[in-house]
This record gives structure tokens, C-alpha cells and sequence, in this order.
């Protein structure tokens, strides 16, 4: 692929937003103290807010509720608003603006709502139970609402494009510790990349791990000391968590026999209980174990960084488990 650059998973999304705006005048971006010389909490929205100035980037009063409320007459009236919710853990004060009204719009009366919510989520960054929450789930079990979570500056890129594109409503979760941590490889120009499609990050025969979001660097760094062992490991990153990519997953599982999911949100009702769930519905013939799930703690994510990190799951408790399904 040509016009490669390495850049960070942040500048990446910085970049979306740059690359929509330019080709599409109704793409204008939404949130608190995302203009002006600010930038936004973590300057996502500092190159935008430069380039195109208040009249498209703009300011609002802290109130989710408000915003989105106002995001959805815009993307009603055909504009397509991406919006900015300073961390994923306040999207809950604009919950009925996001599911009572936008995901059931285009039901109840066939009126598309182009709108992107940009949720900033994942621990790991020592913000405590305010500003580290993953509460993807939420939006997943409501109809009407794509999601997706990219794991990579490429994806992060593509996704958001495609999310912008959409006449659907998308809430696009975006990993915090990722943000500058994270570089990687990633094309110039505008070319989405379609939501619904799982992304092969790893092969192997032996044991398949779905994931999405940071633990995807967890589970690659896992199948890295297993593959020591002579143990392959098929690492499946979704990046769509609404649609979900089930022939992907399906596929996988059929060629491994063996099938663990792991997430940075809490593990009760997560996304991993519903892809576990497929699992032993649809491949239960080609399992030679169990399906297993990681995930966080069901409990407030702590300030404490030991704390945090006995909730988190890591590549150690990856590469445990993956062995424990190995003697099954």
C-alpha cells in the first residue's frame, strides 16, 4: 500500500476528522472545550479546531444530555455531527438522547441519523472509576446503534471514516491508553475501512482468542510467549462490536477447537458473554474445551495502580488461562 506513515493511534483519529472534514462541508465536530486553543482533554481535536475554526468545531456547555440532543436535530436536518464526550464514563448522562430517540429513529419513522459519538474509554491510565469505564455493552444490546472499538492507528483511522459515512448512529469507542503509546502504520487519502469486518491479527491452529480494544496488544503479546512453546495461537480482533463479524469468529474456532475472549470491561454481560455464547450455539461440534472469557473485575475500577492492575487483565493471565484450555 502506498503513502504509508507511522503515526499514533491519537493522530490517527486527528487525522479522520481533518481528512472528512475537507471532503464533506456537513461533518462538523461537537463537545466540551474540543475548539479554541484547548483542543479537547487529550487534543484529539486540536488540529480540526485550527484548520476549521468555531463555525465547525464547537464548543459546548458540559451537558451530554444537551449536546447530543442538539446532534440529533442536526444529523436530522442532514448534517452529520461527531460528537465528543470528553471520557466514555459520561456518556450515561445522555443516555436517552442516544437510545430512546437516535437508535430508534430510523424505525419508528425511516429518518437517518448520521451522527458519531467519539467515547474515549479503557483504564489503565490511573483515572479511577470515573474516567475509566468500558460501557460498550450498553450500547451493543440496543438496536439501531453500530459500534465499533479499533485496536490499531490504521483501524482507528479507516473506522472512523466509515463511521462518519453512516446514516446509522455509531458510538465509536476509542482506547485511551492507546492514544500515544500506540504508533503504527497508516495510509494517506480517505479509504474507510467497513464496519462489520473482524481483522486477522495473529494465526495459529491451536487455541483462537477473540478480542478488541487494548487487550488485543495483550492477547498478541500472549500468543507471543505461547508461540515459545510451540503453542499457535489465532488472535481475532473484532473492531466491530455491532455488527459482529460471526463467520469470522465461526471460522476460527472451527480450525482451533478452542475458543477464549478477553476484554477490558468488566466480564459480567460483557461483549465476551454474547461471542462465548455464539460459540457454544453455533461450533460447539469443533470445541475440544470449553469456552473461556477475560475481563475486568465486577467491581468500580480502583485509583490504586496495584489495585488497577490486579482488576485488569493482562498477558500473564492470558497466557494462564490458554494453558489451562491446552490440558482440557
Amino acid at each position: 500500500m502506498s503513502g504509508l506513515r507511522e503515526l499514533t493511534y491519537l493522530d490517527a483519529i486527528a487525522e479522520a476528522l481533518v481528512v472528512e472534514m475537507e471532503l464533506d462541508p456537513d461533518v462538523l465536530i461537537l463537545g466540551t472545550d474540543v475548539g479554541g486553543t484547548f483542543g479537547g482533554a487529550f487534543k484529539v481535536t486540536k488540529r480540526p479546531a485550527e484548520k476549521f475554526g468555531p463555525r465547525r468545531v464547537k464548543n459546548m456547555p458540559m451537558t451530554e444530555l444537551a449536546f447530543v440532543g442538539a446532534a440529533n436535530g442536526m444529523a436530522l436536518m442532514g448534517l452529520r455531527p461527531v460528537i465528543e464526550v470528553q471520557f466514555a464514563d459520561f456518556i450515561s448522562t445522555a443516555f436517552d438522547s442516544i437510545v430512546q430517540f437516535a437508535a430508534t429513529t430510523h424505525y419508528r419513522w425511516g429518518a437517518a441519523v448520521p451522527w458519531v459519538i467519539r467515547a474515549p474509554s479503557d483504564g489503565g491510565i490511573r483515572s479511577g472509576p470515573f474516567h475509566s469505564q468500558n460501557p460498550e455493552a450498553w450500547f451493543v444490546h440496543t438496536p439501531g446503534l453500530k459500534v465499533v472499538a479499533p485496536a490499531t492507528p490504521a483501524d482507528a483511522k479507516g473506522l472512523l471514516l466509515a463511521a462518519i459515512r453512516d446514516d446509522n448512529p455509531v458510538v465509536y469507542f476509542e482506547s485511551k491508553p492507546l492514544y500515544r503509546s500506540l504508533r503504527g502504520p497508516v495510509a494517506e487519502g480517505s479509504e474507510a475501512i467497513p464496519i462489520g469486518k473482524a481483522r486477522m491479527a495473529n494465526t495459529g491452529d491451536d487455541l483462537t482468542i477473540v478480542t478488541y480494544g487494548s487487550t488485543v496488544h495483550d492477547s498478541l503479546q500472549a500468543a507471543q510467549e505461547l508461540a515459545r512453546e510451540d503453542i499457535g495461537v489465532e488472535v481475532i480482533d473484532l473492531r466491530s462490536l455491532k455488527p459482529l463479524d460471526t463467520a469470522a469468529i465461526l471460522e476460527s474456532v472451527a480450525k482451533t477447537g478452542r475458543a477464549l475472549v478477553v476484554h477490558a470491561a468488566n466480564r459480567m454481560a460483557g461483549v465476551g458473554a454474547e461471542v462465548a455464547a455464539l460459540i457454544a450455539e453455533e461450533a460447539f461440534a469443533d470445541l475440544d474445551a470449553p469456552v473461556r472469557r477475560l475481563g475486568g473485575l465486577d467491581t468500580p475500577i480502583p485509583f490504586s495502580p496495584p489495585l488497577e492492575d490486579a482488576y485488569r487483565v493482562g498477558p500473564a493471565e492470558i497466557v494462564a488461562t490458554a494453558r489451562e484450555m491446552l490440558r482440557w
